[in-house]
């Protein structure tokens, strides 16, 4: 699962989503597209249905699948999220998904420890957050459930906590640079 706002999508997170599909051997990937996510101001967030469609143009991939299910689950943080999944599909192995500059900001997340205690994690590495990422209160925190990267495939039957740091070429798409451009127009003239 990958979460997001997806303001908008854009070739990186498909990037980081084949990725993770080869390197952790994943069936699938969810993208999970926020409503709101409660770290960002409202203002420049483009409507939830033009973030939705710009991820379905984006995924070209039928191992990609974009949901709106945290919508319809009314669930505002990632840990409802993963627990109400979770109970909705038991059978399930999930995996989240997140880029470096994530792992440098986690702790400020609603039950950030939960999110470790319940499900595997990959972290990908994003240009100039790896080493804060890595020395960050998450990472030092759970220091002994990392496991390392050459076992990566591993992660998926994985009991949490348990997270990988995988190192990558970068992708330079960043969804700032594409608002800044005026390629992505926000609000709710859309």
């Amino acid at each position: 699962m990958l979460g997001g706002s997806f303001n908008p999508a854009h070739d990186g997170h498909r990037h980081i989503s084949q990725l993770a599909l080869a390197r952790l051997g994943l069936d699938e990937v969810w993208w999970l597209v926020s409503p709101q996510n409660p770290l960002k101001s409202e203002d420049g967030m483009a409507p939830f249905e033009s973030r939705l469609k710009s991820a379905n143009a984006v995924a070209r991939d039928r191992r990609i699948r974009v949901s709106a299910i945290e919508a319809e689950l009314g669930t505002r943080y990632t840990a409802d999220t993963l627990k109400a999944l979770q109970n909705r599909y038991p059978a399930a192995r999930f995996v989240w998904l997140m880029g470096a500059d994530n792992l440098v900001q986690i702790s400020r997340w609603r039950a950030w420890t939960q999110i470790f205690n319940t499900i595997p994690i990959a972290v990908f590495a994003r240009d100039s957050y790896d080493s804060k990422a890595l020395s960050e209160r998450a990472s030092v925190r759970f220091r002994h459930a990392r496991i390392p990267e050459r076992a990566a495939r591993s992660l998926p039957d994985a009991a949490p906590p348990a997270w990988v740091f995988l190192r990558i070429k970068p992708h330079p798409a960043t969804a700032t640079a594409l608002r800044q451009s005026g390629a992505w127009p926000t609000g709710a003239d859309d």
